[in-house]
């Protein structure tokens, strides 16, 4: 009888060793930061996929997809999942900024996976765009907010009732 409880005994600690050691790796094996990013810009930058995608990898996003409109300007709108980072949040006004000539709208996390980015959209139209002024932007950009009063914000600047404008 005490054998039998000294081998499970034993059994137990190699169990709980491996679980530790499981537990311990997914600790250090990284998750991703930013999924995915997609963006769409002017047809002018179609000649500048290489540096765009270097510039992107900088920012810490790599697996970034650019699409080009045909003609005029993509809709100046950012879209952010829930889990997106704010240092990369606010590298994706920077860049938005950059090539896409501003941010007018926002589009709301619950219509994105977690940690999925978009730049320019046209896939949504005006019942899920709030428009952003150049205050807000800023409240958004400043670099004390952790991720969750990035978030907080951005929810309460994509939260309240909009009335469709038009089409509608």
């Amino acid at each position: 009888m005490n054998l039998s409880r000294h081998t499970f005994g034993v059994m137990v600690a190699a169990f709980l060793a491996a679980v530790g050691a499981v537990c311990a790796f997914a600790e250090t094996d990284p998750v991703p930061r930013v999924s995915r990013v997609e963006v769409v810009l002017a047809n002018q930058y179609r000649t500048q996929v290489p540096a765009l995608t270097e510039e992107f990898a900088r920012a810490g996003m790599t697996n970034v997809h650019f699409q080009f409109a045909r003609m005029g300007q993509p809709p100046q709108n950012i879209g952010l999942g829930r889990e997106v980072p704010a240092d990369k949040a606010r590298e994706v006004i920077r860049l938005a900024l950059k090539y896409n000539l501003g941010v007018g709208i926002l589009l709301p996390e619950r219509l994105f996976p977690p940690r999925f980015v978009t730049i320019a959209s046209s896939n949504y139209d005006d019942t899920v765009e709030y428009p952003i002024d150049r205050e807000n932007l800023a409240r958004l950009q400043d670099p004390t907010l952790t991720t969750e009063e990035f978030h907080r914000v951005y929810r309460e600047l994509t939260s309240s009732r909009i009335e469709p404008r038009g089409r509608y």
